[in-house]
């Protein structure tokens, strides 16, 4: 066959599967809404309760002026009890168990970078972005399940 003349890129999906680009989607379409985050003066043993009761691995935080300051994980609070239990000192608030260095996306990123992102990082949950605002959370989950959907699975 010739040259392609559509403005869409492709993307290799498996072996012998191509897929437009414009059929995956965005961020906006897969991620979750209803986002619970915390404060960084929040007390830290409140905070990992609400991340066990929603059934979420990160919580965004959220400082009083609504701009993303950290998010604290699982893996942040798995840390902290190990450390409490050892030294009998346990983190008084979510500042001192957050990830201050975030890494998040724009709701209009396409969910194939994303899957590139999350395939190259440890992390479980992205925060979403709108004007600098979070709008969202985004997970390996959602992404692995926009992409089979994507793939007629």
């Amino acid at each position: 066959s010739g040259p392609r003349n559509d403005t869409q890129p492709e993307i290799r999906v498996g072996a012998s599967e191509t897929v437009s680009k414009s059929s995956v989607g965005t961020v906006a379409e897969h991620m979750k809404k209803d986002v619970i985050s915390v404060g960084p003066e929040m007390d830290a043993y409140h905070a990992i309760s609400l991340l066990l009761a929603h059934h979420v691995s990160a919580l965004p935080v959220i400082d009083n002026d609504g701009d993303l300051v950290g998010i604290l994980s699982e893996r942040a609070s798995l840390e902290a009890f190990v450390h409490s239990e050892y030294y009998e000192s346990p983190p008084a608030l979510v500042r001192d168990l957050m990830t201050s260095e975030v890494i998040s996306v724009e709701h209009k990123t396409d969910i194939l970078k994303v899957a590139a992102l999350f395939s190259e990082k440890k992390f479980h949950h992205l925060p979403v972005l709108d004007k600098g605002r979070v709008v969202g959370l985004i997970s390996r989950r959602s992404v692995i399940r926009a992409i089979q959907g994507m793939r007629g699975g």
